[in-house]
Parts: C-alpha cells; structure tokens; sequence
C-alpha cells in the first residue's frame, strides 16, 4: 500500500480497492477510531453515487414517431456511421463518475479528520489550561486569532491559542496584562501548531486588557505594536 492508511478512507468506501489493498486497510480500521468514524459519515453519499449514472427513460413513443416522420421524406444515400460499444461507453461513463466521487470524498475525509484533529488539540489544551489554573474559570473570545482567555476568580489566567505561527529563533510572542494605559509584561511564548495553553505570569484584573505582541528574543519592558491578538476578561 503507497499511500497512508488513513488517505485510503474514501476509495475503501466506493470499494476501489484491490485484495492486497482492502486486506491491509481493514486491518487498519480496526484499530483506528479516526478511520471509522470518517467511514460511517461516508456511508451516505457513497450511497446515494450509485444511483448518479441512472439517467431519464426514453419516452416509448419516440422510435414510433421517428419512422414515421423518415417515411414522408424523400429516400436519400445511407451514410453508415462508426458502430459504437455503448456497454463500454456506459461502463466509462459510470467509471468517470466513480473516480471524480473518490477524489471529492478523499478531500472531503481528509478535511474532516483535519477538522477532527484541530478539535482534540484545542480539547487538550484547554483541559491544561485548566489543569494549570487549579480553578473555575470563565473564557472570554480572543480577537485577532482562534483561541480563548481564561481568567479564575483570583484573576489567575491562561491563554489557549490555537494556528499561532512559530516565532523565528530571535523572536517570540510576549503577552501583556493592559489595565488603563499601562501593560505590564505577562509571559513569553513561541507559538507553534495545534492548540496552545500558556499561562500567563500576572493577574488579570476586571476591566483590563490581555494584549500579545512579537519582541525580541527574551522579551521587552514595553509592547511593540500592533497587537497581534487581545482579549478583554468576561
């Protein structure tokens, strides 16, 4: 097998598989909980594709007719056509159809178990982030990225962040604890995929603003704007 298991989904699904190929795969499946799961919501539009060839019946009426009108026109040379295999063309047809419905599923798989593997991710995280808290929180939103800011009652807090691109080696993220005009440094942080939990190093009080910039390397007395992202405690 060339391709990795789990790319294998959809093509398993429209039986596209050969002996070697399908024996390997189901060996596979039933270990893989990610692979079934995609093979189930599968089931539907795999279905439905075996009906996508079928066309509309020919009115029984239309030869009738055709004679009928060839009858009142004046006899004319035959001009002999190509006799043409329409049990292939069928075939091909439907084999056309099959392979462009393999390609939209495998992209379709492939997307949701991208979908499913950023949802646990962004799971664990916030379980950590939880753990590092040792408390109830409430989250509020971040603007300008996909994550959250959890603040605890004792105004401890942390940052779930998730598709936050890697610094550079001689920069990171600096996060910063904004309450009226005056940020105060609240952790450094490098980013990276998947979902992150940091926790921040200072006490998020009501009414203030949880800001994070890109400094130098071991971070700075004062942000450098912009923002890349901020979140105000719920």
């Amino acid at each position: 097998m060339s391709q990795e298991p789990h790319d294998l989904v959809a093509a398993y699904a429209l039986d596209a598989l050969d002996d070697e190929e399908r024996e390997r795969f189901e060996q596979h499946l039933a270990e893989c909980e990610d692979c079934t799961e995609q093979l189930a919501l599968l089931q539907e539009p795999v279905e439905a594709l075996a009906y996508a060839a079928e066309g509309p019946e020919p009115s029984s009426s239309l030869r009738g007719r055709i004679l009928k009108a060839a009858k009142k026109e004046p006899r004319a040379a035959v001009i002999r056509f190509p006799r043409r295999n329409w049990g292939l063309t069928a075939v091909a047809g439907i084999a056309a159809v099959a392979a462009v419905a393999a390609i939209g599923l495998g992209l379709w798989a492939n997307s949701l178990s991208n979908s499913l593997d950023r949802e646990r991710s962004a799971n664990a995280a916030y379980d950590r982030a939880a753990e590092l808290l040792a408390a109830k929180a409430s989250a509020s939103p971040l603007v300008g990225a996909e994550g959250s800011l959890l603040v605890a009652n004792d105004g401890r807090a942390a940052i779930v962040v998730c598709g936050l691109d890697q610094t550079p080696s001689e920069k990171t993220y600096e996060a910063w604890v904004i309450t009226g005009t005056t940020p105060q440094p609240a952790g450094l942080f490098r980013g990276g995929s998947g979902c992150q939990p940091i926790a921040l190093t200072r006490t998020v009080p009501r009414g203030s603003t949880v800001g994070v910039t890109v400094e130098r390397a071991g971070g700075a007395t004062s942000p450098t704007l912009p923002i890349v992202f901020r979140a105000e405690p719920a």
